[in-house]
């Protein structure tokens, strides 16, 4: 009861900024469950990028949420644009399907963030072009340049299979930062390069159980949808080193392995740099 007076008065004294200041020790899972807001909301209220570092003193935004109550000549269309909104992000938030039929008085929850992996994008002008958004992480990788010493790096491949998922934009909107790639459940994941375990886990929701790993030069390979994880953050580990065993971790239909490759926060083509 004493913590949930402390979240209340935190939201009362904070007003509309509602902002927190990271303490030692946090990580963005503890502040979740402190606060009581979905971590996925925390990363795109913040823009925070893979490896999702925050940094003791560091203010974060809290993500937000309201609702709407539906009047007599509203239209999801309608609603979505004042709330500068897309329609498949309300749509989305609030189960409906095609034709989005509204009644008067039903209630729309409106909320900032997307657990769908979009954010929101005001000046939308049609209804059709609401699938071509991309996701905030896709918008700023153009943010940072591979500079050409470092274009000829290359990666083990971590797991053998089938690639069921491309990198790049998908049939759906929505933008995969990595390839998936289907293998049997428990077969070994393998590191692509020697480095350090930066995070080991499974507190990023729809990820599943994670693995991250920096390596010399700003690169970070990425291992999600794992059964079991074999390190731990901070573990020196060499190439090739099974660090996890392919699972269906994080809501995906099917075993299989979510791999990234990145520059420093800059998400690549892993097929490009596999050898």
């Amino acid at each position: 009861m004493y913590r949930i007076f402390l979240i209340f008065l935190f939201f009362l004294l904070s007003g509309c900024a509602q902002t927190v200041r990271v303490r030692k020790g946090d990580t963005l899972y503890s502040i979740s469950r402190r606060y009581n807001v979905p971590v996925r909301g925390l990363i795109q209220e913040n823009k925070i990028l893979a490896p999702y570092i925050i940094k003791v003193g560091q203010t974060l935004k809290m993500p937000t949420q309201k609702t709407y109550t539906v009047r007599k000549g509203d239209t999801l269309y309608s609603i979505a644009r004042k709330h500068n909104l897309s329609v498949n992000q309300v749509a989305r938030q609030n189960k409906l399907s095609a034709p989005y039929t509204l009644k008067p008085g039903q209630k729309l929850i409106l909320q900032s963030w997307d657990e769908g992996g979009t954010t929101s994008k005001t000046n939308q002008t049609a209804p059709k072009k609401t699938n071509q958004k991309t996701t905030a992480t896709s918008v700023r990788k153009k943010d940072i340049k591979v500079p050409n010493s470092a274009k000829n790096k290359k990666f083990n491949r971590p797991v053998q299979g089938k690639v069921i998922q491309k990198f790049g934009m998908t049939s759906n909107g929505t933008y995969n930062d990595g390839i998936n790639i289907s293998a049997p459940k428990g077969t070994p994941i393998l590191s692509a390069e020697k480095g350090t375990v930066a995070y080991a886990g499974s507190d990023l929701k729809g990820y599943g159980n994670l693995v991250l790993v920096r390596h010399d030069g700003g690169w970070f390979t990425a291992y999600a949808h794992a059964d079991k994880i074999l390190v731990k953050k901070g573990d020196v580990i060499r190439l090739r080193q099974k660090i996890a065993t392919v699972g269906q971790s994080g809501g995906v239909k099917q075993p299989q392995l979510h791999f990234e490759v990145r520059y420093k926060s800059k998400p690549l083509d892993p097929a490009l740099y596999l050898r």
